[in-house]
């Protein structure tokens, strides 16, 4: 055992780098990693059926950290994006390719179980995919996740059929009504168990003040949930995701997340090393151009279904391509329809290891399609296209935050470390996508667009924090949310004194000019730095602060005076040295 753990860790430090530097992404890595070693290749591991029943559990841990991130609220929210645009997909998928399969011969029975196989696509890899392209906040990426919840959820029926297709006689379908109260009552089961047995038993670990304790019964929450759901027939990810959504309104949440994290990481990589060491890479060498045709049909006709998806989610130009993109491979989930269509002898045991190698290949050369569609969208900006603004899904925030340059980065981080919900808005896509780089959630979108803002949850927001760097940009947002919200207090970000005065003309009070306190600092420690004790140095610079902005209070009645504002700058000039002498003389 100590053997086999070390070859797989050493052939993921290998290769994992590799595709990291040519832009591939970690997944790709471990794919490379698990084919090397696999039976096919270098035959270094040779169990590989056990290797990927073990490292399912980084599926399972996976949409257990998704669960979290949605209460049921917001899940019932998505319920048109999991049923409508689930359904359409897969319903359309299956057709494709299951009335390709009769075409060339199959019968239907076994036509269904491959075009049902093929539509499903890779919750693990497309999820990776989006959490490090920092793309699950946008609108390709909600819809790619509501689609791919449906996808294991329509796996769970099809799965159970499989026996009823293989059967000559209709004795099955007791055993099949039998399945689904079982899967019924597990479920029912669940949400009873989270509200009466496990945030207790949170609360009463967590008065240990144990941290091994508390990442043990996080364990034991989500391995215990996934086998009572295989139990009940139903796919262990599934009850981790919900049991992930039960748990998501929980003060424990945070505590979840942080526990898990870790353990999901490197399973998540097995798991991916052991979809690479299931393919039989001799059918590559024996049958290319049949393995060619199915990825090739697999990656375009799905792409093309997609498209069409695409356009009744209302999603155009990079957003389109991009779930066009994402889900066209194959899914793990086609590896245990197919595997159990051979073991009712439905489909021919050729036939099983042709799609089993083509459905990993067409989750290999994914991000590499990702990577060209970076390329386009790239393309498609510089001639000027929009880009669609982020979908926002927030959590009520308390505070919203326009603009993410260094002055809203600070604001941003101040509050994450008190723990206040709060959401960004940042117009400029490359800034988007480079903050997006180092694992900050931000969206892209317009804050002077009162429906994107409304949509962010400004209706529940206390504070507004203009924090745009253009001025004449801010001023536009500073209108439409004072013009629409006239209550809500803002707080605004100026460059310069006829910023600020702008600012003020639209009656926000706060107003903080973005280098004048940074300023104040440095005049403090240079007066310090010339010999000035350090408690005179401080109480020059307040008595500078308060002066320069009453100077700024009484400019404002005449900014547009130019006359005026330079005779009051030279009156407030004068009367702040006279305050100094004055300060000097009672010293001395």
């Amino acid at each position: 055992m100590l053997l086999q753990t070390a070859i797989l860790l050493a052939a993921a430090v290998l290769c994992v780098p590799l595709t990291k530097r040519l832009g591939l992404g970690t997944v790709p890595g471990y794919v490379l990693a698990g084919v090397l070693i696999g039976p096919s290749v270098m035959g270094l591991v040779h169990d590989v059926h056990e290797t990927l029943h073990f490292a399912e559990f980084g599926v399972v841990m996976l949409l257990f950290l998704i669960g979290l991130e949605l209460a049921p609220a917001r899940l019932w929210a998505m319920r048109g994006r999991v049923f409508g645009l689930g359904t359409l997909q897969v319903v359309l998928t299956a057709l494709v390719f299951a009335g390709a399969a009769i075409a060339l011969g199959l019968a239907p029975a076994p036509a269904a179980i491959v075009g049902i196989g093929l539509a499903l696509s890779s919750t693990a890899f497309v999820m990776q995919l989006l959490a490090e392209k920092r793309e699950l906040a946008t609108k390709h990426g909600q819809a790619s996740f509501g689609i791919l919840l449906f996808q294991d959820l329509a796996a769970i029926p099809t799965l159970a059929a499989i026996p009823l297709l293989a059967a000559e006689a209709g004795a099955e379908s007791n055993g099949a009504l039998v399945q689904l109260g079982l899967a019924l009552g597990a479920l029912v089961g669940l949400v009873v168990a989270s509200r009466l047995i496990l945030r207790p038993l949170f609360r009463i670990v967590a008065s240990t003040h144990s941290h091994e304790l508390s990442t043990a019964l996080t364990l034991l929450v989500v391995v215990g949930t996934a086998l009572a759901m295989e139990a009940a027939g139903l796919s262990m990810a599934l009850g981790a995701f919900l049991a992930g959504v039960l748990l998501a309104d929980s003060e424990y949440r945070h505590e979840l997340e942080a526990n898990i994290d870790p353990f999901k990481g490197l399973l998540m990589g097995l798991f991916f090393m052991a979809v690479g060491m299931s393919a039989d890479m001799g059918v590559l060498l024996t049958r290319p151009l049949a393995v060619l045709g199915v990825v090739s049909a697999l990656v375009l006709g799905k792409g093309l279904v997609l498209r069409v998806v695409a356009r009744k989610a209302k999603l155009e130009g990079a957003a389109a391509w991009s779930l066009a993109v994402l889900l066209a491979q194959g899914g793990e989930f086609a590896f245990v329809l197919f595997g159990a269509g051979a073991e009712t002898g439905l489909l021919e045991q050729a036939l099983v290891d042709l799609l089993i190698v083509s459905v990993t290949l067409s989750m290999a050369i994914t991000p590499v399609l990702v990577l060209l569609r970076d390329v386009l969208i790239k393309r498609m900006e510089q001639r000027g296209e929009v880009r669609p603004f982020d979908t926002i899904e927030g959590e009520n925030p308390r505070v919203i935050i326009a603009g993410y340059g260094r002055f809203g980065q600070i604001v941003s981080r101040t509050l994450r470390a008190r723990r206040i919900r709060f959401t960004v808005l940042e117009k400029n896509p490359t800034q988007v996508d480079f903050v997006r780089r180092f694992g900050n959630l931000i969206y892209y979108g317009d804050a002077a667009r009162i429906d994107l803002l409304r949509t962010a949850g400004i209706d529940q927001a206390e504070v507004f924090v203009l924090a745009v760097d253009d001025p004449e940009e801010s001023v536009k947002v500073a209108e439409a949310v004072r013009h629409a919200y006239p209550n809500l207090h803002i707080v605004g970000r100026a460059r310069n004194r006829p910023h600020a005065y702008a600012l003020m003309g639209l009656g926000i009070k706060d107003v903080i000019r973005e280098t004048f306190h940074s300023s104040l600092e440095a005049a403090a420690l240079t007066l310090e730095a010339v010999g000035l004790p350090a408690v005179q140095a401080r109480e020059a610079v307040e008595r500078f602060r308060d002066h320069d902005e009453q100077a700024v209070r009484d400019a404002f009645e005449h900014r547009g005076n130019e006359t005026m504002l330079i005779e009051t700058a030279k009156r407030s000039a004068e009367a702040l040295e006279k305050l100094f002498e004055e300060d000097a003389a009672s010293a001395s």
